[in-house]
């Protein structure tokens, strides 16, 4: 589904978008993050690289004279990076940071968006147990998709632990503050998720 599709789709009711997720692609796996999360999407734009940050973080971008730090959700999952295209996208979402409550946005690199998706709590299974060795906490649960006759499984994401207490305070640290440098381009075409 186009971008636009996904805009279509979602109602701005907040009370309507309690179990919307919009669904994304990173490879052939799908993942899903709470609509009420996500502010905007976008297309790539010019990203400005940040220096001294691990290298899941590609920079900052300037959406219209706001500075937001965006991440590789690809390298932050330890997966291998692709080139860019025109499928892939920035999801703008609101992040709080755990320890001081503090919200900021935050960009997501993903390959493609899908489309929202009507997830009720009773479809959304607890994230499978693997052991301490496989750190699984970023995980909201998995979501029961019907699709047809067949059901497909999404890997709701809780996008405040995709990033740990570490990650958001290298990132807050490295970002200049809104109205300071860089100056890079703004989007031509920016498409608003929820006010």
């Amino acid at each position: 589904m186009s971008i636009d599709g996904a805009i279509a789709s979602m109602n701005s009711n907040d009370d309507d978008n309690q179990d919307k997720f919009l669904s994304f692609f990173l490879g052939t796996e799908e993942y899903g993050v709470e609509i009420l999360r996500v502010r905007e999407i976008i297309g790539i734009i010019d990203i400005t690289p940040l220096p001294q940050t691990p290298d899941f973080v590609k920079g900052v971008i300037n959406l219209r004279g706001k500075i937001i730090p965006v991440i590789e959700l690809r390298r932050k999952f330890n997966m291998s990076s692709k080139s860019f295209d025109e499928e892939t996208c920035i999801i703008v979402v609101e992040v709080t940071d755990p320890a001081t409550d503090d919200q900021f946005h935050m960009g997501v690199i993903v390959d493609t968006v899908s489309e929202v998706q009507d997830i009720p709590k009773s479809n959304i299974e607890p994230a499978p147990k693997f052991g301490r060795d496989l750190n699984t906490h970023y995980i909201l649960g998995m979501g029961k998709v019907k699709n047809g006759e067949s059901e497909r499984v999404i890997i709701l994401l809780d996008i405040d632990k995709v990033m740990t207490h570490d990650d958001i305070g290298q990132l807050t640290d490295a970002t200049p503050k809104n109205g300071a440098e860089p100056a890079t381009d703004t989007p031509t075409e920016v498409q608003n998720i929820a006010a």
